[in-house]
């Protein structure tokens, strides 16, 4: 049986498949059923004209990127790193055939684009084949590009079984490159040349490209996990509790014992806490770092069947602890010591726990005296090194865990205010700092408006004079939040912010 996906194999006489291709589709553009389609083509055809697509001369794909953005984006592209090896895996074709190489992001914006100089010239300017182009069949209708991501598979596509009138003196073949963590489309891997040069290889060829990256991006996954694993060894491996280490997307790459958590993938919670395993047994996921890792360990039910999580709320109002579904009545010093502890999970002396608090002033036994109370109140904390025996989850670590993966908007947006806001103890006033300027150097160097609005409207960021002239520069003259900054900006100045 042919291969529905492959337009052209040996015993096809291109001219002839063109003229046929040709009557068939503008078959489909008056509304008749076409013939002799390919299963694929017709259904691209059926979603480009759902979509709207302008099919005539007229039409083609639009510029959504201009160079120093689609640089920008090609720089963080998963699939930076592969291009030599596409370009390897490509050259000898493209060489002979007078191909475009073209790696294009999961949305279909072409990215990378390699070939000819005079190739390229003539793909841009008939077809605005370029650069920062969106080539989805959204973007440009039927496309190998646009239907090998719609389809989730390798494609050819040769002359008039493009949508658009504009490509069908073109032929293309394009695979989809997976990522091997999540199983998402990462990109898409390209050929394109002249209708006339149309070979059955350039499909081959594309779909053996797709394939070696998928493997070079799966050795470089277990390299990965190699690293993570020694890395955290001892974290998974010293504790009493069942543990595991477990990447962002869920996959477990290490536990202890082994398989504790079941088969298959764990559902975690984005930024770390209390979750519930498919068994029904309740665990906790703990950020570690920038490596997009997870520490999850099993949790032991406490009195009442309730899961023992301390869970902080630190932020922007008077301090709020729960343990176990508990709400403890605290006084600041205690509120204090546990946000101190929470945010510090490596645990602390007598000597530094007095400093944070108390400064110079510090007295061993106060210090003892208020973790005792805390112990009374039932929250676990050993002895020196005084350190929380419970998972511990916070607003402010939320907060921290979205900085530290690059979650910028995410971690504006969830900022509610000042760390213990009351708070004079040095070690809290270090760390309310420290969270506040790490927050606004992100938000003012990230580029992200929606982020550098959520940190003018904090309690921190609503008095910030930078971060309202930046705003102002940064939004548009029809968005209303832009007159709301110019006049946020004259009342700071009028009293001196």
């Amino acid at each position: 049986m042919r291969n529905p996906w492959l337009a052209i194999d040996t015993s096809t006489e291109p001219a002839q498949r063109a003229r046929e291709l040709r009557h068939a589709w503008e078959q489909f553009i008056v509304g008749d059923r076409p013939e002799k389609m390919r299963g694929p083509i017709e259904d691209s055809w059926k979603r480009s004209l759902g979509a709207g697509v302008d099919p005539s001369a007229s039409g083609s794909a639009p510029m959504v990127a201009d160079d120093d953005e689609a640089a920008a984006r090609w720089e963080v592209h998963p699939l930076v790193s592969s291009a030599p090896l596409i370009r390897e895996c490509f050259a000898g074709i493209a060489d002979d055939a007078a191909h475009l190489m073209v790696i294009s992001d999961a949305d279909g914006t072409l990215l990378w684009l390699e070939g000819a100089p005079g190739v390229r010239l003539a793909a841009a300017n008939s077809m605005n084949f370029a650069v920062g182009a969106l080539w989805s069949e959204g973007g440009a209708g039927t496309n190998a590009i646009g239907t090998a991501l719609a389809a989730d598979h390798a494609v050819q596509v040769f002359a008039a079984e493009h949508y658009n009138e504009v490509v069908q003196q073109w032929t293309c073949a394009a695979a989809p490159v997976h990522d091997p963590e999540t199983g998402r489309v990462l990109g898409i891997v390209d050929l394109t040349s002249r209708m006339s040069t149309v070979h059955p290889h350039s499909f081959a060829v594309a779909v053996a490209t797709a394939g070696a990256v998928e493997a070079h991006l799966r050795v470089s996954m277990h390299e990965r996990d190699l690293r993570m694993r020694s890395r955290y060894h001892d974290l998974v491996e010293e504790g009493r509790d069942p543990r595991a280490l477990v990447t962002e997307s869920g996959r477990v790459i290490a536990s202890q014992p082994e398989g504790w958590t079941g088969a298959g993938r764990l559902r975690l919670p984005r930024w770390g806490g209390a979750f519930t395993l498919p068994s029904g047994a309740h665990a906790f996921a703990e950020p570690l770092d920038r490596d997009g890792a997870y520490l999850v360990r099993r949790l032991e039910l406490g009195p009442g069947l309730t899961a023992g999580v301390l869970d902080l709320h630190l932020l922007g109002r008077e301090p709020l602890v729960v343990l176990g579904g508990r709400t403890l009545p605290l006084r600041r010093r205690q509120a204090e010591i546990l946000a101190l502890l929470c945010l510090r999970p490596e645990g602390c002396t007598t000597e530094e726990l007095g400093a944070d608090l108390y400064g110079d002033d510090a007295a061993n036994s106060s210090v003892r005296g208020e973790v005792s109370r805390l112990r009374k109140l039932g929250v676990p904390i050993s002895s020196e090194p005084y350190r929380l025996t419970v998972p511990a989850e916070s607003d402010a670590g939320r907060v921290q865990a979205m900085l530290r993966r690059g979650a910028v908007r995410e971690a504006a947006e969830h900022y509610t205010g000042p760390l213990l806001a009351l708070s004079d103890a040095p070690g809290v006033v270090r760390l309310r700092d420290e969270l506040d300027d790490w927050l606004r150097h992100a938000v003012m160097t990230g580029g992200d408006r929606e982020a550098l609005w959520a940190w003018v409207q904090s309690p921190a960021g609503r008095d910030d004079l930078g971060a309202w002239k930046h705003a102002l520069s940064r939004f548009d003259f029809h968005d209303p939040r832009r007159s709301q900054a110019a006049a946020q900006l004259g009342r700071l100045r009028e009293y001196g912010a």
